[in-house]
């Protein structure tokens, strides 16, 4: 297999050392808009690593990542850059007749009259709208394929296969009591896919309405999280999973929720009230007087530290899990499925922080199964609708096991008061 890698940020440099671990392919193509950091992202792993190398290429340009995958005779993209780029790699992918992989999907357009009611355009649909080509290409578009979405789709998946008869609610909910020295507001995470996820109206799917929107930050709740992350209280957040659980499993209900905290959530509630998480860009004038025209979200992106940087000022661990809560045998159950990593573990192990590790190591398990046949199909799949066995045994081979607990009334609660807030919210993709 080869692969071309778009994207050398920090899941992308990550996706290049649990990579280099591994044997299934044979060539990375390591490419990004500046080359400086794609030739460091192959750099890092030493001169005797033959197997990868960088070039520069301008991710909305289709036509030109086109050709680069047929120039380099590439049998996959794997998208690391974030959603901006969704459809211009996805669709050369399609030109070139390649494989693709992705960790976010395609982005959402609230509804014009009822945004926090009705779905506009939802995440996802331009990709799924193509489907029908990929399924003619037979080649397959893996959408959502990160931590969340991606492994929390894995776990859904595999609930519903082994410990389920009947799904009343699947809830993916993601907690951290990661805190970074130094900093007053330092994201773990790329803040403009933060901003874009956690301001946008969150959809909730049930069967008997299908999907709807309601507010940001709604239906607050607090959720145990385990290996000693604790109590979080959680809320309502726009995500993949809500999309894509409900296409391949059955459940009568399906919501998303992130850990995210009162000071986090005031924050982003600043930006939005100062128009500071627009991307429409705006007229500046410079020193020389010249005008430029910058994107709001960009400057805020500019003035907060890289994510990627803040593994040796981070401490505590990240949590991404799927709740579910059905029946087995006729008798009610609930369990916790998950995965934590602890950062002074990801970064001992790899120089990667917690957060950009635990998605990073997702899509390179779900190349791994891909390059050896275990995964197969053709059209637009979300990871659900592929065998989950074989991933997260995998994953444990990788060295990073994740576990099930059986939940109890004191796991998660209706609306209480809450807990102290992890500074450091982990969103993932």
């Amino acid at each position: 297999m080869r692969v071309l890698l778009v994207g050398a940020g920090g899941v992308g440099s990550a996706i290049t050392k649990i990579a280099a671990r591994r044997g299934f392919f044979d060539h990375f193509v390591v490419a990004d808009y500046d080359l400086a950091r794609a030739e460091a992202a192959v750099a890092v792993l030493g001169a005797g690593e033959q197997r990868f190398s960088a070039c520069r290429v301008d991710a909305s340009d289709e036509a030109a990542v086109t050709e680069l995958l047929t120039e380099r005779g590439c049998d996959v993209l794997m998208n690391a850059t974030d959603p901006r780029f969704v459809m211009p790699l996805f669709d050369a992918a399609l030109a070139a007749g390649s494989h693709y992989v992705d960790m976010a999907m395609s982005l959402s357009r609230p509804h014009p009259d009822d945004p926090h009611g009705e779905c506009g355009v939802k995440l996802g649909d331009e990709q799924f709208e193509r489907a029908a080509e990929w399924e003619k290409s037979d080649r397959m578009a893996l959408v959502g394929m990160g931590v969340e979405p991606g492994l929390s789709d894995v776990f859904a998946r595999y609930a519903a296969d082994e410990l389920f008869d009947d799904i009343e609610e699947i809830g993916i909910r993601d907690g951290a009591n990661l805190t970074v020295e130094g900093y007053d507001f330092a994201p773990s995470f790329n803040i403009w896919t933060t901003i874009e996820e956690c301001l946008n109206p969150p959809v909730v799917y049930e069967s008997e309405r299908g999907w709807f929107t309601t507010e940001p930050f709604s239906e607050p709740e607090v959720f145990d999280f385990p290996e000693g992350i604790g109590p979080v209280e959680c809320v309502n957040v726009e995500h993949e999973e809500v999309l894509l659980v409900p296409r391949w499993v059955g459940a009568r209900r399906v919501t998303f929720k992130y850990g995210l905290g009162d000071d986090f959530i005031g924050k982003l509630k600043a930006l939005h009230a100062l128009g500071l998480d627009s991307t429409v860009r705006v007229p500046v004038r410079g020193e020389d007087g010249a005008e430029v025209r910058v994107s709001p979200r960009d400057v805020v992106a500019a003035c907060l530290p890289d994510p990627a940087t803040l593994g040796d000022r981070m401490t505590g661990k990240t949590c991404a899990g799927t709740w579910v809560k059905g029946t087995r045998d006729g008798l009610p159950r609930e369990v916790y499925l998950y995965h934590v990593v602890d950062n002074q573990w990801s970064m001992r192990e790899y120089g990667s922080q917690a957060v950009v590790w635990q998605t990073a190591v997702n899509p390179v398990v779900a190349l791994e199964l891909l390059a050896t046949g275990v995964w197969s199909g053709s059209g637009v799949l979300g990871p659900e609708a592929l065998p989950p066995l074989p991933f997260l045994d995998l994953l444990t081979a990788y060295g990073s096991p994740w576990a099930v607990r059986e939940q109890g009334p004191t796991h998660a609660s209706a609306p209480a008061p809450a807990p102290a807030p992890a500074p450091a919210p982990a969103p993932a993709h």
